[in-house]
């Protein structure tokens, strides 16, 4: 008895300095982890975050403009094709009511993606100019931060400045003779001009019809900039979870760090 009470003991002491072997090798293996993704955040100086940053960011406006200045960028893409503005819904609603109405929805819806499509061409540069200061701070919250911090950041800081750069470029856009030679300012005029010419006629008004005046411009631009921070948003999650969208060494070292957390 005195033997198998021993070798019992002896079973139980060696399952218990097997678990703790276990523990530590595993907290080893955690504290290493730990001290290695420290190391690497205290080698990322100051320079090499909002370098790294604005560099994943003129990558990511680069490649989302890119694809929104092809041609169907926006047209062809439902996530930010734009479509007429809540004003026209009544005249969609109403749209037998205009003759040749159909038509002309087509065409306008057409030409206001073709407008920002040709826009887009010069997003890259002007949001790459628009990027201002970013703190030590900011770096460190956005590189840490949820998948789309620096999108969000840069929307929050960027969006008035971006719109007064952006909206010029839309406005010569929309006057430009893109479809049959017709600007999409022309196909909104026409459009709207068909539909209150039929609201503001007695019959429109017995109706009860309203007549529809939009800033074009205003609602494109607003529009068009949405399509572009979604894609961007697309761009930094590459960026952040996708090696292979690193493409440079800074921003395989900076955003490389997280790989590690």
């Amino acid at each position: 008895m005195t033997g198998m009470r021993r070798r019992s003991a002896g079973i139980k002491a060696g399952i218990a300095v097997l678990a703790v072997s276990m523990l530590l090798f595993t907290g080893c293996a955690e504290l290493m982890k730990i001290l290695d993704t420290a190391s690497a955040v205290k080698e990322l100086t100051e320079g090499d975050i909002i370098g790294g940053l604005k560099e994943a960011l003129t990558v990511g406006a680069r490649n989302a403009a890119e694809k929104l200045a092809s041609e169907n960028g926006y047209y062809g893409d439902p996530s930010v094709k734009i479509p007429l503005p809540d004003e026209a819904k009544v005249i969609i609603d109403n749209i037998s009511k205009i003759p040749g109405g159909q038509q002309l929805i087509d065409n306008v819806v057409l030409s206001i993606n073709r407008a920002a499509e040709d826009a887009a061409m010069e997003v890259a540069p002007v949001f790459v100019g628009a990027v201002t200061q970013m703190t030590i701070n900011d770096g460190y919250n956005i590189l840490h931060g949820s998948d789309n911090a620096a999108t969000a950041y840069l929307r929050t800081t960027t969006w008035n400045e971006l719109y007064s750069l952006y909206k010029p470029r839309i406005s010569t856009s929309t006057n430009k003779d893109i479809v049959a030679g017709i600007s999409a300012q022309e196909s909104w005029t026409t459009l709207t001009d068909k539909w209150n010419q039929v609201a503001n006629s007695v019959a429109g008004r017995l109706a009860g019809f309203k007549p529809v005046n939009t800033d074009l411009d205003d609602f494109l631009t607003g529009k068009a900039l949405d399509g572009v921070f979604m894609k961007l948003e697309g761009e930094e999650l590459k960026i952040r979870k996708e090696v292979s969208a690193r493409v440079t060494p800074l921003l395989q070292k900076v955003f490389g760090t997280l790989d590690q957390e």
